[in-house]
């Protein structure tokens, strides 16, 4: 692997603090966006105005390092004006792409700014060489950010078949939807990921603190239990913890981040461009541990090594101290 052709370590930020922390740590690329319903991180304190999004691209192009800008929620219909003008502002702040999903948006983008790298937001859930054919051929999208879903071999072989680039996940949150469409968040406190940009909005959490036990609640429904000194997670149906058929566990999926620390040189083998890291709603104090432990994984993988202590390094900041390489290896549990 040359260094032109060495993989792109595309990294997370909430905030103008943790863009600038990701850049220090070795980020290749940063993704990012606006405070608005246009962004499927749109939490409370967190995101950029367009002035800060402008300092942030600056900041990131003085370091050598790229900005794509996140308008990955889909439109509301009858009112797109938003999406719109969600991507004339990311192509003034001179974005170095603009992720999206929505066809709305990647038609605007198409029509009016070709010169602009157009990335196909996971949201989309692509992942197939017919799908991804049509966005190529209707929107010219230059990279694809695949679900997490396919395994390494299924990723081979798609890459094999298509002629657009593909960016896979690599550490943080996993999600037992196909990306984003959660209806268990929209059921329970009428918000999900892919129309509000939230899932379990935390205005809908509580925890309520009774004789010895800690209940975790999400808009009024009972997730979780916890005993004396056991830490409180934080509430979300796909990881509550059920007794259904006689049995008590985590009926959806376990509370475990996805690590592929150690199969980096297998990615890049499948034909991946870049490795994305989750975690926009995370602190600069956590997006710069887990930058600077990928960056040094990502340089051994151009040596062809695995970089196995990954796991070791980054367990503190995982989901329960649990990681899994999900999909990828097809053993999520």
């Amino acid at each position: 692997m040359t260094a032109q052709q060495r993989m792109e370590l595309v990294c997370p930020a909430g905030t103008p603090a943790t863009l600038r922390a990701a850049v220090t740590a070795g980020a290749d690329a940063v993704y990012c966006g606006f405070s608005d319903d246009t962004n499927a991180r749109n939490f409370p304190g967190l995101n950029f105005s367009p002035k800060e999004m402008a300092e942030g691209i600056r900041f990131a192009h003085g370091h050598g390092s790229k900005v794509l800008v996140a308008i990955n929620t889909f439109a509301r219909a009858g009112d797109t004006d938003p999406w719109r003008r969600a991507a004339d502002t990311a192509v003034a702040c001179d974005a170095d792409a603009v992720i999206a999903a929505d066809i709305a948006v990647l038609d605007h983008m198409a029509q009016n700014y070709p010169k602009t790298r157009l990335h196909l937001s996971v949201q989309a859930a692509a992942a197939t060489p017919e799908a991804i054919g049509f966005y190529l051929e209707a929107f010219a999208v230059r990279r694809v950010v695949l679900p997490r879903v396919l395994s390494v071999q299924e990723i081979k072989a798609l890459n094999s078949a298509i002629a657009v680039e593909t960016e896979a996940f690599v550490f943080g949150g996993l999600c037992v939807m196909m990306e984003g469409r959660c209806h268990l968040s929209s059921y329970a406190t009428g918000r999900s990921p892919n129309l509000n940009g939230v899932c379990s909005p935390p205005e809908a959490v509580s925890y309520d603190e009774r004789g010895q036990a800690t209940t975790a609640r999400l808009a009024g429904f009972t997730i979780d239990r916890y005993d004396p000194g056991t830490p409180a997670g934080y509430p979300t149906l796909c990881k509550g913890r059920f007794t259904a058929g006689g049995k008590t566990g985590y009926l959806f999926e376990d509370p475990v981040s996805l690590n592929a620390g150690t199969m980096i040189v297998a990615l890049r083998e499948a034909g991946i461009t870049a490795l994305k890291i989750e975690g926009r709603q995370r602190g600069k104090g956590y997006v710069s541990e887990v930058v600077r432990a990928f960056r040094h994984a990502v340089d051994a993988a151009e040596l062809g090594r695995d970089a196995v202590e990954i796991e070791g390094i980054l367990a503190a900041l995982s989901e329960g101290g649990r990681q899994t390489t999900g999909a990828y290896r097809k053993t999520w549990r």
